[in-house]
């Protein structure tokens, strides 16, 4: 008999998969809050606990970024950065490229959620003023802020959680010497597959770009400061990370830093209100419901009776991409990273860890946070990717990334 949480998990997991076959009103948020509520009201889990389980950094960081992501889109600034990454992108193929190689190269220094946030508001407004199918941009943006984070240590929560308590020397030299090169291969491999998959959306067709008129000054400045903290901080992170490896800068400072300049506008009630407060509500949801399952032991106990080689490269991305479609990235790697290091493994397995919980993020819509961040966004803009049309893209490439970073990091 299965415990009960794992029951819910399953069940959040089919609705997910069916809501827009058989629930179409309900949204991803809704069914995750749905789960959380059943664990918490079935006994699984007491209310101090579940308070507990919401990682207070994370939630943070996200309310931080949503803000400043708001006050970008309203202030018109978001329109004009857009049109000055893209201008110069004569046809849709040019286009797609410059997403997943512009949003993955970035989500390598700036984390894969804080592009999702500023990058969602600007492939829509790309397909809306070019006559697009938002479909593949969406998808464009969602798989490139995913494998683009792959290669760097402070690309996502999951790397960042591997390269401290897995005490990998050099970090930013090692994930980089490791895993560049396969990491830019898989971002052109995406782009292959997404004109595989909309052949009808990508041709020669020119597009003409025209300038977008900021609509708040004022705002914009604000949001062009606060713009400027995250990345100038972010960098002195990365610096810090090398002189001054004890110096502990987390990224919630940063966008609670950068998000004050935004606060002294006039309009920051506005700002605060026309945030994303659902996806909030998804991530506290998740932290519920996915505490509860940890506390059945039930995949604890999966991975301890493996009578396999766990440190093996293969067997490590089977773990790895299949148990995050299930306890999410992070819990995946918090269990499995000290089982590595019980068995003696090194940095090549330690980032192999990192790579396999990360990338098994293209699978589903539920593999990784930023899938849902990118798909609840544009759902509050009437555009949405299915469960199934996730999958169908999301299936095939995941298996061509698995064997690019499998080759790199056991053939090469």
């Amino acid at each position: 008999m299965l415990p009960f949480p794992i029951i819910v998990l399953s069940l959040v997991f089919l609705l997910t998969a069916f809501r827009q076959v058989f629930f179409r009103k309900l949204r991803i948020w809704q069914i995750m809050s749905l789960g959380a509520s059943t664990v918490i009201l079935a006994g699984q889990i007491g209310v101090v606990d579940a308070a507990k389980a919401v990682n207070t950094d994370v939630m943070l960081f996200l309310f931080g970024m949503f803000v400043i992501g708001s006050a970008l889109e309203e202030s018109g600034y978001l329109s004009f950065i857009s049109y000055r990454l893209f201008r110069k992108a004569p046809s849709a193929d040019a286009l797609l490229l410059s997403i997943l190689f512009g949003s993955g190269i970035a989500s390598a220094f700036l984390l894969n959620d804080t592009l999702a946030i500023i990058g969602t508001p600007i492939v829509l407004l790309l397909a809306k003023k070019h006559g697009m199918n938002a479909k593949p941009l969406i998808l464009a943006l969602c798989f490139s802020v995913t494998i683009g984070s792959v290669m760097s240590p402070i690309g996502n929560p999951q790397n960042l959680l591997i390269a401290v308590n897995g005490n990998v020397e050099r970090p930013f030299t090692t994930f980089f010497s490791l895993l560049l090169v396969p990491t830019m291969i898989n971002l052109l491999l995406a782009y292959c597959v997404l004109k595989l998959s909309y052949p009808q959306d990508f041709g020669k067709r020119k597009l003409n770009h025209s300038e977008e008129k900021i609509s708040d000054n004022a705002l914009a400045s604000l949001s062009k400061t606060s713009l400027a903290i995250v990345i100038s901080t972010v960098f002195l992170k990365i610096v810090s990370g090398f002189l001054a490896p004890a110096f502990d800068f987390k990224l919630t400072y940063i966008a609670l830093l950068a998000m004050v300049p935004v606060l002294l506008s006039p309009r920051r009630t506005e700002i605060i209100r026309k945030s994303d407060w659902r996806t909030l509500v998804f991530f506290t949801s998740m932290f519920i419901l996915m505490e509860s399952v940890w506390e059945t032991g039930f995949f604890q106990s999966v991975i301890y009776s493996i009578n396999l080689d766990v440190k093996s490269v293969p067997m490590i991305f089977f773990v790895g991409v299949g148990l995050s479609q299930l306890i999410s990235n992070v819990p995946l790697a918090s269990l499995y990273l000290p089982i590595l290091m019980h068995a003696g493994a090194g940095a090549k397995e330690l980032v192999s860890l990192a790579a396999a919980s990360t990338i098994g993020g293209n699978l589903f819509i539920l593999g990784a946070a930023s899938n849902v961040i990118i798909i609840q966004n544009a759902e509050r803009k009437n555009e949405t990717i299915t469960f199934f049309e996730f999958a169908k893209v999301g299936i095939p490439l995941t298996a061509i990334n698995i064997f690019v970073y499998w080759f790199f990091l056991s053939v090469i």
